[in-house]
């Protein structure tokens, strides 16, 4: 009988064994799945690799109500391709299942192209798509753009037996539809697990939590062409960078022979291939000693998303190591300082990366990227960037899918339902009556003509954006004075399920839009962002505060108050009473205009900050002139009017100023006081 000890020690060697080479085993394209939708014959992509017919595929499992669309004519004639010559529509809720043949992290590209077809107008079909419970698509239309490819990061180790379960969902009277599915199991090492925090910061995990997705909005090529599938191991495409470069005369291109790059240990060719890090945009020369400028790109995304970005760097313009060493920003903030790809690759031309998540507040819609010289002037004036991916986070939290595209399945459901809401009515307004009952016998009646207060919403922990009610609710009844509590579908109706063209302005915790009652009274209604920054306490407060704010007074802002005195060169009616008398009237009409400009319609009439801090200064001068000349004037060195000095000449013919009254010397300072204009610049 073996020694269990020895057992014990061969299988510890040959777990170790097994782990090392399933760890180090090398990325295999063919573990991708590759479908062609409503197809009924494999489909070759101009790349070479091959779409497989989703009829009769045993990876794929869709709703049995879904139809099989073809173009009017060869759609590849049309777009130089036969990648879409067929589609998947579906003309209600329906769900669209792939296995995998991996757990973990997977690109899903999936492809849409509206062609015409005797059967559905495409091109205005509006739907929905949500993938392992992630709604990915809230409202996708293709329209006028004809084609798209939408590409994710979905992570399918937390669903059941490695199933991408997508769904479809389309609005009233119109469709949803697919034509081709790109499944691609993303190598060891690829995606990151932690990143730098931008303004500079430390490191921050990345949830590896299913209920996360990433979706890429650029991939970009700096100082290169375009990067298409066919020369990507995972059949990825980079944009060329000329359309983001805020000023092309500040960047200059620089390549060179993609074979010379080199992939140092943690980085290979997944990461992103050797086009990108062969070239680079870098400063230009503006043939000044000591340039300091920065090159900037500008890339339009979605606010209130947090995102993930990753630049590459490969130093292929230094002669000698140790010479690159720059600054690294991403909106105006700092990501890296005094950054030295040498330090970090110990040689030039070789390829390396930087991973940075960053939050995007509601209200801003860009990201700018810049790359500038380092502050240390020992070290040539130079920056550059190879290549740059955005993605943004999707969380369960992110999309609300519209009730219009809710499914019409499950018919059961609808009564079974209905008795429960019926039953929970029944309760609620039973302990409503017993409560109210309870009230009057205990507390006076109060007075009909005290104004109503409006209550907010109870705000609840966790996302309010996911507590949707399709039903409708009963508000209480202004004459008992509890104030007005709206339901979320009610919310939906008076803003028009808060249409942009009501957001009357956005906050730090989200947007607030304009709505209607059905009384005619106008209101503010302020919707809560999952991801401000500031907490749930805080929102609560405001609208707190903000409810009871129901003044007969308070009829227009501030701004506009002061706006219109301004106009009417009567600015110091909005002064404190307490401060009349002391403001320079000089000094506040400066400030007005100033204030004036600032609130200009357009931007491009609008100040720039440095020209704000310039008038600003100049009427803070003006304030502390007029606060000074009173100073002197009460003060000992106030001279009187008869006062003359009496003036000598000295044997050398100088003259001598005597005061007949004093001995003492006037001061320089005390007469020049009385001459010199101190009201500023």
């Amino acid at each position: 009988m073996a020694d269990p000890k020895w057992v014990f020690l061969i299988s510890l060697i040959c777990f170790d064994f097994l782990a090392k080479w399933v760890l180090s085993k090398p990325f295999d394209p063919s573990d991708g799945i590759l479908i062609n939708c409503g197809g009924d014959k494999p489909i070759v992509a101009e790349d070479g690799r091959t779409f497989e017919p989703d009829s009769g595929n045993s990876n794929v499992k869709f709703s049995p109500n879904s139809h099989i669309v073809v173009p009017k004519v060869d759609s590849g004639l049309l777009n130089n391709s036969y990648m879409y010559v067929s589609a998947r529509v579906f003309t209600e809720t329906s769900t669209y299942a792939i296995k995998t043949k991996h757990m973990g992290r997977h690109w899903l590209r999936l492809h849409f192209y509206a062609f015409e077809n005797v059967l559905y107008e495409l091109e205005s079909a509006v739907f929905s798509v949500v993938v392992n419970g992630i709604t990915l698509l809230p409202r996708l239309k293709i329209g006028d753009k004809k084609s798209d490819v939408k590409e994710y990061v979905i992570d399918v180790s937390y669903s059941d037996s490695k199933n991408l379960v997508m769904t479809f969902s389309p609005s009233n009277g119109s469709v949803a539809y697919v034509n081709a599915i790109e499944v691609v199991p993303i190598p060891s090492g690829i995606f990151p697990s932690s990143a730098l925090q931008v303004p500079l910061g430390t490191q921050v995990e990345i949830s590896s939590y299913g209920n996360v997705a990433f979706e890429t909005a650029y991939r970009i090529n700096m100082g290169g062409p375009l990067i298409t599938p066919k020369n990507d191991t995972l059949w990825r495409i980079w944009e060329p960078d000329k359309p983001f470069l805020v000023n092309p005369f500040a960047a200059h291109s620089a390549s060179i022979d993609p074979s010379t790059i080199k992939y140092p240990s943690g980085v290979s060719a997944e990461i992103a291939p050797n086009w990108v890090y062969a070239t680079a945009q870098e400063m230009a020369d503006a043939k000044v000693s000591n340039q300091r400028f920065n090159v900037s790109w500008a890339f339009k995304v979605d606010g209130g998303f947090g995102y993930l970005i990753r630049m590459h760097f490969c130093d292929i313009v230094s002669a000698a190591l140790n010479n690159l060493v720059f600054n690294v920003y991403v909106n105006n903030q700092s990501a890296l300082s005094s950054f030295d790809i040498s330090s970090k690759t110990m040689e030039l031309s070789a390829a390396y990366f930087v991973d940075f998540v960053t939050n995007v507040s509601l209200g801003s819609n860009r990201i700018l990227v810049q790359v500038g010289p380092s502050n240390i002037r020992s070290y040539p004036s130079n920056a550059l960037l190879n290549g740059l991916e955005i993605m943004k986070t999707i969380s369960n939290f992110s999309y609300k899918v519209d009730v219009s595209m809710a499914s019409r399945t499950n018919k059961w459901l609808i009564p079974t339902i209905a008795g429960l809401v019926g039953l929970a009515i029944g309760v609620i307004i039973i302990s409503a009556a017993f409560l109210l009952f309870s009230r009057c016998l205990k507390k006076p009646k109060q007075d009909q003509g005290q104004p109503t207060v409006w209550l907010p919403l109870p705000t609840h922990a966790g996302n309010s954006e996911s507590k949707v009610s399709t039903g409708s609710c009963a508000s209480a009844s202004p004459s008992l004075n509890l104030g007005r509590v709206l339901a979320f579908s009610e919310i939906c109706e008076v803003t028009n399920n808060f249409d942009e063209s009501l957001l009357l302005g956005v906050g730090g915790f989200g947007k607030v839009y304009k709505g209607v009652l059905e009384n005619g009274v106008v209101v503010a209604i302020k919707r809560g962002n999952p991801r401000s920054q500031q907490g749930l306490n805080e929102f609560r407060t405001e609208i707190q505060m903000l409810s009871k704010l129901r003044h007969r007074h308070l009829q227009v802002n501030i701004a506009e108050w002061a706006m219109k005195w301004q106009k009417k060169g009567q600015l110091e009616k909005v002064i404190d009473p307490h401060l009349v008398g002391h403001a320079n009237v000089e000094s506040l009409r400066k400030f007005g205009e100033t204030a004036e400009k600032c609130l200009a319609e357009h931007g491009s009439e609008r100040p720039t900050m440095g020209d704000v801090l310039w008038n600003l200064e100049y009427a803070l001068q003006l304030q502390e002139a007029s606060m000074q000349s009173v100073k002197d004037e009460n003060s000992t060195n106030n001279i009187p009017d008869d006062w003359i000095p009496e003036i000598e000449l000295n044997d050398d013919g100088e003259e001598i100023v005597n005061d007949q009254e004093s001995d003492a010397t006037t001061s320089r300072s005390g007469v020049f006081s009385q001459i010199i204009d101190p009201r500023g610049r």
